[in-house]
């Protein structure tokens, strides 16, 4: 069993400096400015701490603590503060209507385009103009399960340091190498790194099957509200659909990129 943090301290309360400044890092203005995001939930927390970049701090509260001590432990032997916060101050740091009572600060995972497709990538997730962090947060996880290489979120997308991407990513943002970037620079750099631009459109005249995707491939999902802009799907080898065989009217972002996904993957493997 861990030592409890802060021995013989009165827990923070919201108006603690450290959690007002942790705080601020719910809107995206806050984040940029320190460098550093939210990661809420124990599962998210673990893999948190499993990442090889920067926890700067643990705040839970004292019936988490009750419940379990390994997250504190772990974070103690990472030499990570852990701080205990009250019910109320959880409240503010947290989104969920009913937190865990756990919460940890982080670096930001994002890194360079040259950083996320150095070497020879063979499958890459790119989201234009993704602004729907749940959807983002989902295809992250998906590139993740799939062994993807990168995932790029391009042009006016989300910050996939946003709490609902990270909860909807289920930690996988720690796993899967991630990038910003302009959309133009980012069709060049996958170019450049040996990818084949795949576009996928609902409205493409091809579809895919089996076998229709192979070598290293980069895939294009624009948002489930207007999809890829047609300059993107221009700029792409070719364009795909998936073919919808029952009365279905579409399919959303997130299970479109599962199976473009593994269309490819499962021809890698």
């Amino acid at each position: 069993m861990s030592t409890p943090p802060r021995p013989g301290a009165a827990p923070f309360t919201e108006r603690t400096p450290r959690v007002v400044a942790a705080r601020a890092l719910s809107r995206r203005v806050g984040r940029e400015r320190a460098g550093r995001f939210l990661v809420e939930g124990a599962q998210a927390v673990r893999e948190a701490l499993a990442w090889p970049g920067e926890v700067h701090e643990l705040f839970v509260t004292t019936d988490f603590l009750a419940r379990d001590t390994s997250l504190a432990s772990t974070a103690s032997t990472r030499g990570v503060p852990v701080s205990t916060v009250t019910d109320r101050a959880m409240a503010g740091l947290a989104e969920t209507v009913t937190p865990q009572g756990v919460v940890a600060v982080c670096g930001l995972v994002d890194r360079s385009l040259s950083d996320v497709l150095a070497g020879t990538p063979r499958l890459v997730a790119v989201l234009v103009g993704v602004s729907d962090p749940g959807n983002a947060g989902t295809v992250i996880r998906v590139a993740d399960a799939a062994g993807a290489d990168a995932v790029i979120l391009a042009g006016d997308a989300v910050d996939p340091h946003n709490g609902k991407c990270v909860r909807a990513s289920t930690g996988s943002v720690f796993h899967v190498p991630i990038a910003r970037a302009p959309v133009a620079e980012t069709l060049a750099a996958c170019r450049s790194a040996g990818l084949r631009l795949c576009a996928a459109d609902g409205y493409a005249k091809a579809e895919l099957t089996p076998g229709a995707v192979t070598g290293p491939t980069a895939w294009l999902f624009g948002s489930e509200a207007h999809g890829l802009p047609e300059e993107v799907k221009a700029e792409a080898d070719e364009s795909l659909r998936v073919p919808i065989y029952g009365s279905a009217e579409s399919l959303n972002l997130a299970t479109a990129a599962t199976v473009c996904l593994y269309a490819t993957a499962w021809q890698h493997h």
